[in-house]
């Protein structure tokens, strides 16, 4: 109830506001004149002190009028639409208004992405390359939605989006390197080839969970080989060195 009585408040003072715009112009008060004081207002509008001063926030908010403390309500100017020049919080249906504009980012970033990767230099590439590996793949990535957009527009051209699965397999602590970079790391420090099934091993072995049935045997009863001693302590220098555990 308390909630509904605040929205209903909320409700009035935008309509308090809207007329005490509409008052300013047609009255008119040029800028740089005092408004009446908020109990003239009240009166003038049939609302109380409380709406009054909250619709005079919202007018203040948007550069039309200033609160000065100890001398009152000035008007600043009367050009409406400083903050909001598309006019958008007049807009009623604000569902159909968040659908709109979504089919609005749909129709730019495509081509926007497609533009600056066609005037992208190597240095651009190479700086997107490592920002792009401060966020996780799967999820909270900002930049998957325009990957997606991408895949799935056909904009200027059609663009096909290829992942490797055995990369995906990607947790907070498992960021720093892919199963490659690892064996990679093995081989050329310790002269040891290990396979994803011993790194997904050691990987258990330090508390990280896999995804489920990922490097996983199908078979019931399956007969795994287990990562040797070596090896695992080749794996587990190679997280170290990739600040992993």
């Amino acid at each position: 109830m308390n909630d509904f009585s605040h929205l209903k408040n909320k409700l009035l003072a935008e309509q308090v506001e809207d007329q005490i715009y509409h008052y300013i112009l047609d009255t008119p008060i040029e800028p740089g004149a005092k408004l009446p004081n908020e109990f003239e207002l009240g009166e003038k509008f049939g609302v109380g002190r409380s709406t009054i001063r909250e619709a005079v926030k919202l007018l203040s908010s948007k550069g039309i009028v200033e609160v000065r403390r100890g001398s009152g309500t000035y008007v600043v100017t009367t050009t409406k639409g400083l903050s909001d020049p598309l006019g958008l919080r007049s807009v009623k249906d604000k569902n159909r208004l968040a659908l709109d504009l979504v089919n609005v980012r749909l129709l730019l970033e495509p081509g926007i992405a497609a533009m600056a990767a066609r005037n992208a230099t190597e240095e651009d590439i190479e700086r997107l390359r490592r920002l792009c590996e401060r966020f996780d793949m799967f999820p909270n990535s900002e930049h998957i939605e325009t990957v997606c957009a991408l895949s799935k527009l056909d904009v200027y051209q059609k663009i096909t989006v290829d992942l490797k699965m055995d990369e995906l397999d990607v947790t907070a602590a498992e960021t720093k390197a892919t199963y490659e970079e690892i064996r990679e790391y093995v081989k050329e420090h310790a002269d040891l080839n290990v396979s994803n099934l011993y790194i997904a091993q050691v990987k258990r072995k330090c508390g990280i969970k896999e995804r489920e049935n990922y490097n996983k045997p199908k078979a019931e009863n399956p007969k795994q080989l287990k990562c040797p001693p070596e090896k695992e302590k080749a794996i587990r220098e190679a997280r170290k060195h990739f600040k992993m555990i």
